[in-house]
């Protein structure tokens, strides 16, 4: 068990950047894991991290270690877990990571009766539009919209959501309402920047079956959603909103929406954003990731669900 103690400590200390983080991941003090990390050096006859104060870095037999035992460790942990709840509910530690608008606007409101549910599970949730490493971070399930899905993971469409593009009242007032897409050129657009990679996120539509993206004139950039309302909220032009950022937005009068009757105006339908429930493999469907997801799927509305 030494052994094992060791190999986990030495893992989670890679993984989270320094021994103190990955201490706080296995709940044991600092002084309990380099101890655990020294022993299994001993034990190897080997140096796998030089350390200092602040940081630390693997040595290359440090290098070749971790590259071979991060995965039985993995392992090892859905191993235990599935033997602790094969009787028992669903339990421990779930970790989420969500894009950002989507995890303020539907993920963080569904966790409350999520808890109510599963008392036993802790639920944490990541707030961002970058890409996550499921098994650096520790993530157990990540929820992205289709153009930023990520090459190697498992993922499942949860969610089709409309698109609705909008702006305020007084923008369309002094620019015009557009009646197709082929308008959104000749108008103030703001559009959403992807943080990972800087591409903007395109407009699309869809016409006779065939896919198109809507030329825009972008005069404002942002990699928040929410920003994006604002500005729209504010006057400074067209953006598109999923339909849970935008509807309260409308309803209150804040913003109008364009292309309500798209269909007999332009004959072209605005694309939905996709969203996919991703993990890193098919091992990583514990039963508390199977709980989240039917209990998740349950609680979006029926017009969304794939």
């Amino acid at each position: 068990m030494d052994g094992v103690r060791g190999i986990d400590s030495f893992v989670k200390a890679v993984q989270a950047g320094s021994i103190a983080a990955g201490a706080r991941r296995l709940g044991i003090t600092p002084a309990a894991a380099s101890q655990n990390i020294t022993r299994l050096e001993k034990q190897l006859g080997t140096r796998l991290l030089t350390r200092t104060t602040r940081s630390l870095a693997l040595t290359d037999s440090g290098q070749i270690y971790f590259e071979r035992v991060q995965g039985l460790i993995n392992d090892l942990e859905l191993a235990n877990q599935a033997v602790s709840e094969v009787n028992n509910e669903p339990r421990g530690r779930l970790c989420i990571a969500s894009t950002g608008a989507f995890a303020r606007h539907v993920v963080a409101r569904s966790l409350p009766e999520f808890k109510r549910c599963y008392p036993s599970i802790t639920t944490e949730l990541i707030v961002t539009d970058r890409n996550v490493d499921h098994i650096k971070e520790s993530v157990d399930i990540s929820i992205r919209i289709k153009p930023a899905l990520q090459p190697g993971l498992v993922a499942r469409r949860i969610a089709k959501v409309p698109s609705i593009f909008c702006a305020s009242p007084d923008y369309l007032e002094r620019a015009g309402m557009p009646s197709q897409p082929e308008h959104l050129r000749d108008h103030d657009c703001l559009v959403f920047r992807f943080p990972v990679d800087g591409r903007i996120l395109n407009w699309g539509f869809i016409r006779d079956g065939i896919r198109f993206d809507a030329d825009v004139r972008a005069t404002m950039i942002s990699d928040d959603i929410d920003t994006l309302a604002a500005m729209a909220v504010a006057g400074a032009g067209i953006t598109r909103l999923a339909a849970f950022v935008a509807r309260p937005l409308i309803e209150t009068g804040q913003l109008k929406e364009i292309f309500v009757n798209n269909r007999s105006l332009t004959q072209a339908e605005v694309e939905p954003l996709e969203f996919y429930l991703c993990v890193a493999d098919r091992h990583q469907l514990t039963p508390k990731v199977e709980a989240f997801s039917e209990y998740f799927n349950a609680f979006l509305p029926q017009q969304w669900r794939s």
